[in-house]
């Protein structure tokens, strides 16, 4: 009988082991010792608890009522809006389940580089205004919680009375085809104007690629655009194309010499509609299983309705907001969250 040698020449069983794999192929075995076996998650909850603070970030532009500008108050720098709420909601909960205080630590970013740092691991979530339907190369290998606004959507404002009338009557045109197509209806109702969004926002995503025959205008935020218009700077803007809750909410109470895009039924021209969500990384499972009860849980109780109504329809005044209940930020931040910057025209695309 033989046995096993020990000293066996590697050349020789490297060899054996090949052929080996060349005789069992079909049959399942080379499959299942070469499959990928997926990462063991971290769990982020744990190491939450264990840092006792949560690390959030919220975009420096505001995103009316959602994220209002800062304020300086006498405990220093404040923030709030009904993403701020939301944030308090979530961190109370986290609180509870790691049996002690968890501190949120707000990271006030620039919206477009808040993917960035979600992606790097200095964010644990996110929050501001972010539609979790966008589909765009740059939102991929980031997941989302279960939505906590759901009449979201892109809509637009003008300055110009004669704009609405004229948007009108390029949909009622496409409409009135026998085959009428929503999209086109759409490029063709913005066809050869000069529209403006804010960079890397849904807006800008579907302007891109919907949007062929309108000049795109890249704006820094919202109030840069409004900025940019009221300077007659060159290329003048025709209209802003942006999260329709936001725009609504500037028309009404802030810039009220524009006027929101609608239809001959008096509802709002949308082009797009979208649902906002917490954005956490793809592989934060247990945070993300967290996260969407809790927002279950405040649906179902009837809080998430109330918190909408209260940021959407009363009448307040914000800094009295901020001062009261808003939470603090990074002071370091404040210069650049009210650096509002600027904007250019996009490239040919």
């Amino acid at each position: 009988m033989r046995t096993c040698n020990p000293s066996f020449p590697s050349p020789w069983l490297h060899g054996l082991i090949l052929l080996l794999s060349l005789m069992t192929q079909g049959c399942g075995l080379i499959y299942d010792a070469v499959q990928h076996v997926a990462p063991i998650a971290t769990d982020e909850l744990n190491s939450i608890c264990r840092r006792q603070t949560v690390r959030i970030g919220m975009a420096a532009e505001p995103f009316r009522p959602f994220v209002f500008p800062a304020i300086w108050t006498d405990e220093g720098a404040r923030i709030t809006g009904l993403d701020v709420e939301i944030v308090k909601y979530i961190t109370a909960a986290l609180s509870q389940h790691c049996g002690s205080p968890v501190t949120p630590v707000l990271r006030v970013f620039r919206f477009r580089d808040l993917f960035t740092l979600l992606n790097e691991g200095q964010l644990d979530l996110f929050v501001s205004a972010v539609a979790a339907n966008t589909p765009s190369p740059s939102r991929a290998g980031f997941a989302y919680s279960i939505p906590y606004f759901y009449n979201g959507g892109i809509s637009g404002i003008t300055a110009r009375a004669d704009m609405v009338e004229r948007l009108r009557t390029n949909i009622r045109a496409q409409t009135e085809r026998s085959t009428p197509d929503g999209v086109d209806a759409n490029e063709q109702a913005l066809a050869g104007l000069t529209i403006a969004v804010q960079e890397l926002t849904a807006a800008h995503l579907y302007a891109e690629a919907n949007l062929k025959a309108s000049r795109l205008v890249l704006c820094d935020s919202l109030p840069a655009a409004f900025e940019h218009a009221d300077a007659a700077t060159d290329p003048a803007i025709d209209v802003i194309l942006g999260a329709e809750p936001v725009l609504e909410f500037m028309v009404t109470r802030v810039r009220k010499d524009w006027r929101l895009l609608t239809l001959d039924t008096g509802k709002p021209l949308l082009f797009t509609r979208g649902q906002y969500a917490v954005v956490m990384a793809e592989e934060s499972y247990q945070l993300r299983w967290f996260v969407n009860t809790v927002l279950f849980k405040l649906d179902e109780s009837g809080k998430l309705a109330a918190i909408r109504k209260r940021w959407l329809e009363e009448s307040y005044a914000f800094p009295r907001r901020a001062a009261a209940e808003g939470l603090p930020f990074d002071v370091e931040k404040m210069v650049a969250h009210y650096d509002q910057g600027t904007c250019r025209v996009a490239s040919t695309r």
